[in-house]
């Protein structure tokens, strides 16, 4: 054997050498990916294609019927169209901004109103309330239309409390309406229901001396009865000797009836504020304010 051919016999034996290697090495890969391939996942992913394919080369789509949202994966898209419609919002009703005027109107000018709404003192604090003008009322340099509203709420309030003490509601008016603009204002309440009130309070009635002299009805009853007793047994010898001693008792009644009344009548309550509405008020400015 010549060199040549000894130098073709070993390149032979190292190439068999390097194919027996590589094959060892794709074996470990295989190995690998049978281990950690899931086979159930490879079925399900191959059975939702095919049903996506066969159902979008297969289907019969009748024409008259409406056409379905579009199908991106597995999330669907709307129409731009569907999308609007359901954003759709009202428009708000037009309120003109107040951008102020050039004609004042001075504090202490007062409006005769009527009430929008009962007025009572159970209505709590921040309780919207309304008025309205019923004619125009004409001034020299303004005119403020009928049905102008004046918006207002109430401050304070409370029922009726011990000590006779009426019930309480106090106002204060924060706007005018008056041609589309809503004006801010400061201003209060000085008659109500017609009856003129001090203050801006609108207070129940306060009971004190009527109800004490509520309390002192038995007393007095009891007092006119012993007094006409004792005439009764005055008027006949046999029961003159009696007489004093009804008139004594019914005395005595009358003044533990007199102490006691007062401090009874301290623990009653007063009256209630109950306003309908459509009853009449004047509301009076506290600041200027402008107007067109």
């Amino acid at each position: 054997m010549n060199v040549k051919n000894t130098l073709i016999l070993l390149f032979l034996m190292v190439s068999m050498t390097n194919h027996g290697h590589a094959f060892d090495i794709d074996e470990t890969v295989d190995d690998a990916i049978r281990k950690n391939y899931n086979p159930n996942k490879l079925i399900l992913d191959t059975d939702t294609a095919n049903l996506e394919k066969n159902f979008s080369s297969n289907q019969n789509i009748d024409e008259n019927l409406p056409e379905l949202p579009a199908i991106t994966g597995s999330k669907s898209t709307k129409k731009n169209s569907d999308v609007k419609s359901s954003n759709i919002v009202a428009p708000p009703a037009k309120v003109i901004p107040y951008t102020g005027g050039n004609t004042k109107i001075r504090q202490g000018t007062s409006f005769d109103v009527v009430s929008l709404n009962a007025i009572s003192d159970w209505q709590t604090k921040g309780t919207s309330v309304s008025f309205k003008t019923t004619k125009n009322i004409v001034k020299k340099k303004y005119i403020i239309p009928a049905n102008t509203v004046f918006q207002g709420e109430i401050v304070e309030s409370h029922s009726p409390q011990i000590t006779c003490n009426g019930g309480l509601v106090v106002i204060q008016i924060y706007s005018m309406k008056y041609k589309g603009q809503t004006i801010p204002l400061n201003a209060y309440i000085t008659r109500a229901n017609d009856k003129k009130i001090f203050f801006n309070n609108i207070k129940g009635e306060r009971t004190f001396l009527k109800t004490m002299w509520k309390k002192g009805d038995w007393g007095r009853t009891l007092f006119n009865k012993m007094l006409n007793l004792t005439i009764n047994l005055g008027a006949t010898t046999s029961t003159l000797v009696l007489s004093p001693f009804p008139l004594t008792y019914g005395t005595i009644c009358l003044g533990a009836n007199a102490i006691t009344s007062p401090i009874t009548a301290f623990f009653s309550k007063g009256g209630n504020v109950s306003i309908p509405a459509n009853s009449n008020f004047r509301i009076k400015l506290l600041d200027d304010i402008m107007i067109d």
